[in-house]
């Protein structure tokens, strides 16, 4: 047989379109039976109550379920979703299908318009069964354990970043704008006061939030978040639209739930700075050495990625008071941002540290597919947008290309997506067979996967947490326990083995 040696993203287009092809020819078979007189005899009266054509509905019918709520395929009407909860991700789901979980593509069939009237109709009839997200259960069992799953705080606004001071406080940033204390296991009413006021609309907020490994000694908090150069007299929507942005590092004091001494760390020139809402990436964490490590999504701009004078797309270092390292790749580069330490980074919002190796990992948000692990090096190019193991939102391809020379490849790549962004190795004594293992925190498939690593290599992940919401940040606690940050609902959680008390 010949082989095919063109790029696996054509192999890969052109066996999406065969099963787009079958799609349709299932479909009309399916239609072929379908008549608008069936939908009275449908099991489902309500089915036939909204203004939408019943034949788009009667597509989803044979997987799950004339009444919708499962047969081969999940329920579309008990709270959980498999793809994604908001009506962005249940629309690329139906349009662009997931070939891996058995869903079919409909985008050559429906439009963008029947796609929406589905989804909509979807989430209406999911609110008429007055259902609401599954409760976050007490326990779950995984290969390894049997786990506690604690709610520690709840009522949180879209919780970014979290940082333990010590064994009893903790650190958590809001996206709205707030920085908030956990202690003792409970929220504190009134968040830190003093904080400047950030812009928390679309993707732009507060983000991380790191603190010193010397704390004890100098008290420093390491804070990432939007910089907006528009009037703060200006309504704030608009300005979320229209005024060049880019994202910024902090770092100051906390006294009497204070913030004080504030220093600037970085603020990329003005120039550079972008319109928009999207893509700041905004991961921080500090390494052995002490020097300060923060990502910097493309900011929906793809080829500045690859522009060495531009901060967006890449991961930065500089030391901890804000100066930049001379050993920097890029450091004396006539036009280059000194502080790039990789490039060719989409939005990066995942950050660990191999406890072993002391190796910087990151995750990468792709577009539609494409989301990938990396090991972090000094001045390499990661290849967005040059290459890529994903498409665009629309379905056309982004690069005719996956591998170019003196472009590096991913340690993994998830496709389709799952929206990576907390990321942590465990590092603690609770759960001893996991012991430097990859936990990773997933936003659209709302699940915590755990990866073992092998020679820099993912053996096998296993999803030990799902639908509980969507993951922004995992963590190891001082004492060994797994802490969790969830958007949607915005709460804590904290996970033990089933034996151990805290």
């Amino acid at each position: 047989m010949k082989r095919d040696n063109r790029p696996f993203i054509h192999r890969n287009a052109d066996l999406i379109r065969q099963e787009s092809v079958m799609s349709l020819q299932a479909l009309a078979i399916i239609l072929f039976f379908v008549s608008p007189f069936s939908a009275c005899q449908t099991s489902n009266p309500d089915l036939v109550k909204e203004e939408i054509p019943y034949t788009i509905v009667r597509l989803c019918t044979p997987c799950h379920g004339e009444d919708l709520k499962g047969n081969i395929a999940q329920s579309l009407l008990d709270g959980s979703w498999q793809f994604g909860a908001r009506p962005t991700d249940i629309f690329r789901a139906i349009k662009f299908g997931n070939p891996q979980a058995g869903m079919p593509s409909w985008g050559g069939l429906l439009s963008d318009s029947d796609i929406d009237t589905l989804v909509s109709y979807l989430l209406r009839a999911e609110k008429r069964q007055g259902l609401s997200r599954p409760p976050i259960p007490s326990t779950l069992e995984t290969q390894d354990y049997q786990i506690q799953i604690e709610v520690l705080a709840e009522g949180f606004d879209r919780p970014w970043g979290i940082a333990f001071i010590d064994s009893n406080r903790a650190l958590v940033t809001e996206q709205s704008g707030q920085l908030r204390i956990v202690e003792n296991d409970e929220l504190r009413k009134d968040p830190v006061k003093g904080l400047g006021a950030v812009l928390g609309r679309g993707q732009g907020g507060l983000f991380d939030v790191v603190v010193d490994p010397n704390f004890e000694e100098n008290g420093w908090v390491y804070i990432s978040m939007t910089h907006s150069l528009g009037d703060k007299e200006t309504d704030e929507r608009k300005q979320a639209r229209l005024a060049p942005m880019m994202t910024k590092v902090i770092r100051g004091r906390i006294s009497a739930n204070h913030w004080t001494d504030e220093q600037v760390l970085f603020e990329a020139p003005h120039q550079t700075y972008i319109s928009g809402g999207s893509h700041f990436g905004g991961r921080m964490i500090i390494d052995t050495d002490g020097y300060l490590f923060f990502s910097i999504g493309d900011r929906d701009s793809i080829n500045h990625a690859q522009d060495l004078s531009r901060p967006n797309g890449k991961i930065h270092r500089i030391h901890a008071d804000g100066t930049i390292p001379l050993s920097n790749p890029f450091y004396g580069q006539e036009k280059a941002i000194l502080s790039i330490y990789s490039y060719g980074n989409r939005n990066p919002q995942g950050l660990a540290l191999h406890p072993q190796t002391g190796e910087l990992w990151s995750t990468e948000h792709g577009p539609l597919g494409g989301d990938e692990l990396n090991i972090i090096l000094s001045g390499v190019n990661y290849g967005w947008p040059v290459i890529c193991h994903g498409i665009n939102y629309n379905g056309e391809l982004i690069s005719e290309f996956t591998h170019q020379e003196g472009m590096e490849q991913p340690i993994y790549y998830w496709r389709p997506s799952i929206a990576p962004c907390g990321l942590d190795f465990y590092r603690g004594d609770l759960f001893p067979k996991w012991k430097n293992r990859l936990l990773l925190g997933s936003l659209k498939q709302e699940e915590l996967q755990l990866l073992n690593i092998k020679d820099q290599r993912v053996i096998y992940n296993e999803t030990i947490l799902k639908n509980v919401g969507r993951i922004r940040q995992v963590i190891t606690g001082p004492e060994g326990a797994i802490y969790i940050l969830l958007n949607r609902p915005g709460a804590l959680l904290r996970l033990t083995p089933d034996s151990v008390q805290i």
